[in-house]
């Protein structure tokens, strides 16, 4: 997986007006507050406590060193005394790592009886935080506010969960992408401004030719190929006796992760309209790279490629794909969607082991392709799609929920996922399309509306929300409004 070990710098603000032995309190709790944090399981990064701000130089030299560490994935504010806010400004202006405001306080309750002037000196929490939010607010800046008690799961769980945001920035600003070749002729969606798309949220979208790959797989030796099927036979159930169909698959897929590890890539697309020199389009060789880590986009899209990538590396558990919209089930009261791709979706979704089968692609004009056919799981998730609107980027996510296939299909021998979307099915629709939302998509179990909207956020794109709360009227409204105020950035 596309993970690193990143941290997160717990910076706690103070001022020199308490005295010594206030400070020594307030850096002592900090630390310890790290402590169990760190292990109360709850969070999927460690946090580092870094220091306890008194000054404008303080918090200044500590924004400088976070900026430039690698392993910095973002800071994390408290102020457990009153720290005066106009201290902290130099330091936020040059910003350039995620920020979480982390609103609580040391002790859970009041003391009614230990509760006196030199107990609420060390505790002004509520104080503090009020003048260390105004500043954040007066600057304009992107942050996130989590309040509550620190030791609740609940805020725990919050706070691991921007985490993974701010991890899915750090993937995102270092990110290459690797096209093997152009996209689908004529295919509007899948175009967009690299250049734009690079300075904003630092992706490198470049092209390789198709005859580099087929190099590349010719070089592959049988010995690699033989531990590439001794993987497939461990994680996937044969339905098939074409053992040799099923070995050119691993051929490409070794060939392309070579491809994709010399340069850096964690991301992919490819189109069937481009196979010069290869005798199958990669089917499970894409599905076992995803299942790696690596994002994929069909048809050229090199958009949904990256943020495949991207959301893979935000969640905890991988339970992410390229994804597309193929049909409705528009009998009343049981409707449906039904997602797949003629070949590539990821088997981090499958509800049992997939299977590897062999059938007529009938489309691309090569040999029929070894794929993993399976049913995903059911459960709650969200289908994300990036778009590019022309002078801004906009991220529309839809909450749905999986669910079994009402169908078996028999005759469908692709990876399949059925989903109710919300609102309802033709409403939701009516949104996606108003919003402008693409075919393919990212799906995932793992990831929530909540962090892709703080992502969006970290980012400074537009983001839309599609949940049980929208109508067609709301979003037009919603819409409309975005339009004047990014035309105003």
């Amino acid at each position: 997986m596309n993970k690193k070990n990143y941290e997160f710098w717990f910076v706690v603000g103070s001022q020199f007006l308490y005295g010594d032995e206030v400070l020594d309190t307030v850096a002592k709790r900090a630390a310890l507050m790290a402590e169990k944090l760190n292990a109360s399981g709850n969070l999927p990064y460690k946090i580092v406590y870094k220091v306890t701000a008194k000054t404008a130089a303080e918090i200044t030299d500590v924004v400088r060193e976070a900026n430039y560490s690698e392993e910095c994935a973002g800071i994390i504010t408290w102020c457990h005394t009153f720290s005066p806010s106009k201290m902290w400004i130099n330091g936020f202006v040059n910003l350039q790592k995620p920020y979480c405001h982390f609103a609580t306080q040391y002790d859970r309750e009041i003391p009614n009886e230990e509760i006196d002037m030199d107990f609420m000196n060390l505790n002004q929490a509520a104080h503090g935080d009020r003048e260390h939010g105004f500043i954040a607010a007066r600057l304009r800046m992107p942050r996130k506010v989590i309040a509550g008690y620190w030791q609740d799961d609940e805020m725990q769980k919050r706070l691991g969960d921007w985490m993974c945001s701010a991890v899915g920035v750090a993937v995102s600003k270092s990110l290459k992408v690797m096209r093997f070749g152009d996209n689908m002729r004529e295919v509007a969606v899948t175009e967009g401004d690299k250049v734009e798309v690079q300075a904003k949220l630092g992706w490198q979208v470049n092209t390789w030719p198709v005859g580099q790959l087929v190099d590349t797989m010719n070089d592959v030796t049988d010995a690699e190929i033989d531990a590439k099927m001794d993987e497939y036979r461990a994680a996937y159930t044969f339905k098939t006796d074409d053992i040799e169909t099923i070995r050119y698959q691993a051929r490409e897929e070794i060939a392309m992760k070579k491809m994709l590890d010399d340069e850096g890539c964690m991301a992919f697309s490819n189109t069937f309209q481009d196979l010069y020199g290869m005798r199958q389009l990669p089917g499970l060789a894409t599905q076992n790279l995803m299942a790696h880590g690596y994002g994929y986009g069909g048809e050229g899209d090199w958009k949904v490629a990256a943020m495949t990538s991207i959301i893979k590396a935000m969640g905890r558990d991988g339970t992410t794909s390229f994804m597309e919209d193929y049909n409705y089930n528009l009998v009343k009261g049981s409707e449906y969607s039904l997602g797949a791709h003629m070949l590539e979706v990821c088997p981090s979704v499958a509800a049992d082991m997939p299977r590897i089968e062999i059938h007529k692609l009938g489309i691309g004009d090569r040999e029929p392709p070894a794929r993993l056919v399976f049913e995903g799981k059911a459960g709650d998730a969200i289908a994300v799609s990036l778009i590019d609107m022309g002078g801004r980027l906009r991220l529309i996510c839809q909450d749905i929920h999986c669910v079994k296939p009402i169908l078996e299909m028999p005759n469908l021998p692709v990876a399949r996922v059925m989903w109710q979307a919300e609102p309802s099915l033709t409403v939701g629709l009516e949104c996606w399309i108003t919003a402008g939302g693409a075919h393919h998509t990212v799906l995932s179990y793992d990831v929530t509306a909540e962090q892709m909207k703080d992502w969006a956020t970290m980012m400074d794109i537009e983001f839309v929300h599609i949940n049980k709360d929208t109508t067609v009227d709301s979003l037009q409204e919603k819409l409309f409004l975005n339009d004047l105020a990014w035309k105003l950035k």
